[in-house]
């Protein structure tokens, strides 16, 4: 199991985006009450995706995504991490702005993401890969992993994932200008009973965002939450996966 990135705070700051985001408050795409609709038929790796809003206030605005049959849920294209300990580049290069350093310095802004979550083929059952994307022109830097909640019928649950423990190591993950990180969450590792989620509350930096810029997305398939958990940022989902 490769881990090397937590922080203690990035939990606790997590339980409490889980207590006060009940689906990200304003007025989302396709409703009135903030939440998505549910995407539409089609082909492909089942996503949604949401863009908080870019304006003044503190309110996050997602879009929903219908299916999506691009890219690559799993992150096999994504920029692997080089360097002597494998982890202190975005993409391998010597540019101090992929520095771990420079990401903690410098944090992403809610209104450059696109957040996505997906139901990527060849992973458990349980598993969906939440994805980050920096739309912005310059590095930045996000948490160890993000806040996950989850609601059913538009109703918090009022559980949240954890991340791994005993964690230490470089202060925040860097993502480069037009790049994806991943992370990975089991909705039910020990496959116990507990409620059906249809929605997951995302807040992608719990560290550096108020809870305004969480975005509530719907789960294209539906699953059993029973002790979640999420898993590291990384730069591709299997690597993500293999934190929990």
């Amino acid at each position: 199991m490769r881990i090397h990135r937590s922080r203690a705070a990035a939990l606790a700051t997590a339980v409490g985006f889980v207590l006060t985001l009940t689906g990200c408050g304003s007025g989302g795409s396709g409703g009135t009450d903030g939440k998505l609709k549910a995407p539409t038929a089609g082909t492909g790796t089942p996503s949604a995706s949401g863009t908080p809003a870019a304006s003044g206030t503190a309110s996050a605005t997602p879009t929903a995504a219908g299916p999506s049959g691009t890219g690559d849920p799993a992150g096999a294209a994504g920029p692997t991490p080089t360097g002597p300990d494998g982890k202190g580049k975005a993409t391998g290069g010597t540019d101090a702005t992929t520095e771990d350093a420079y990401a903690y310095t410098h944090p992403c802004s809610a209104r450059n993401l696109t957040v996505k979550v997906t139901s990527p083929q060849g992973f458990p059952a349980t598993v969906r890969v939440v994805t980050v994307t920096n739309n912005g022109s310059t590095t930045c830097g996000l948490d160890f992993h993000p806040a996950i909640g989850f609601s059913a019928k538009g109703s918090a649950l009022g559980i949240q994932a954890t991340p791994p423990e005993g964690l230490g190591g470089a202060p925040a993950h860097p993502v480069r200008p037009g790049a994806t990180t991943y992370a990975a969450v089991d909705l039910n590792p020990s496959g116990g009973g507990g409620p059906v989620a249809d929605e997951i509350n995302i807040l992608a930096d719990p560290s550096h965002m108020p809870n305004a810029d969480g975005v509530s997305l719907p789960l294209a398939t539906t699953g059993t939450v029973a002790k979640p958990r999420v898993g590291l940022y990384h730069f591709t989902a299997r690597d993500s996966l293999d934190t929990l």
